[in-house]
């Protein structure tokens, strides 16, 4: 019997959701870094194996926003917990219980979709019996379905994790075609590797504030073997421009480097990577402007 069904992964900030989404699938779907908030869209992931096909949404993480995109970013991953046939709700299991789980329990409350909640980082877990105590909170306050202490960095537990999941879903077909494991453009996978390099190597201050558009991606009119790709690396204040671009050029031009190898693997054609740089000031409370680029409220 062949399975299928959507399954959605919530959780607050940097808990490791985009990490388990990529491990799930066997390819990288979602960039990752250490910096919260890193995931801004709902990104699905494809999981197919011969038993099953599995949709998994990566959502934003959860938290209380301080400006439009941060209220469009929570909005997109609570209000898919009812149009999913199951939930994998992932806190950390290094750190308490707060008022944004207090709030995501209630709103898990509301709906009647099976939820299985995962405490992650269990590999960094250095007082076993913390982290019992704190798996019992849980159970306190909401009627799960399963619960499983997992690492999605190294993947323990992960296997048993898909088994029960696939346990839990109807028999149905499959939804896309074999070897594909995400329905986002290649546009969209492009900008996120560039923005995720700028995560990774610009200061503290840079990140939250940036957005990649890409403005056209073509084959070389001479070389047909090349892809020409223009990206736009947008950020709020002149300070923070000066971050990306660096002195003489170098961040840029590290950001390109380490882009450029992703996006080749990706690919699987040369490329040539044109990056620029502009402001657009407080672009993350402009609703006209955040719609424009694809970020919106979900109804």
């Amino acid at each position: 019997m062949h399975k299928s069904g959507f399954v959605t992964i919530i959780g607050k900030p940097n808990v490791g959701k985009s990490t388990l989404l990529n491990r799930i699938v066997g390819e990288k779907v979602a960039i990752t870094s250490h910096k919260p908030q890193t995931t801004r869209q709902t990104i699905r992931g494809i999981y197919d194996a011969n038993d099953a096909q599995i949709v998994f949404i990566d959502t934003p993480g959860i938290h209380a926003p301080k400006h439009a995109l941060g209220r469009i970013m929570t909005d997109a991953a609570l209000n898919t917990l009812g149009a999913v046939d199951a939930v994998l709700w992932m806190v950390s299991g290094l750190e308490k219980i707060d008022a944004v789980d207090e709030t995501i329990i209630e709103r898990l409350k509301a709906v009647s979709t099976p939820v299985v909640l995962l405490v992650n980082k269990i590999d960094a877990a250095k007082d076993i019996g913390r982290l019992e105590e704190l798996i019992h909170d849980y159970k306190r306050r909401f009627d799960f379905t399963a619960v499983f202490a997992v690492s999605a960095k190294v993947g323990t537990h992960t296997d048993l994790l898909m088994e029960d999941i696939k346990a839990m879903l109807d028999e149905g077909p499959k939804y896309y075609p074999e070897g594909q494991v995400t329905d986002h453009p290649e546009s969209f996978l492009i900008a996120e590797r560039i923005r995720e390099k700028i995560l990774r190597l610009t200061q503290e201050e840079v990140p939250h504030s940036v957005m990649v558009t890409i403005e056209s991606m073509e084959h070389d009119d001479v070389n047909p073997a090349l892809y020409n790709i223009h990206a736009t690396i947008v950020v709020e204040r002149d300070s923070q421009k000066g971050i990306i671009i660096g002195k003489g050029g170098r961040m840029i031009k590290r950001i390109g480097t380490e882009a450029r190898r992703d996006i080749l693997s990706l690919l699987g054609v040369k490329i040539y990577l044109d990056l620029h740089c502009k402001v657009v000031k407080n672009w993350r409370n402009k609703e006209p402007y955040l719609k424009h680029h694809g970020f919106h409220h979900e109804r």
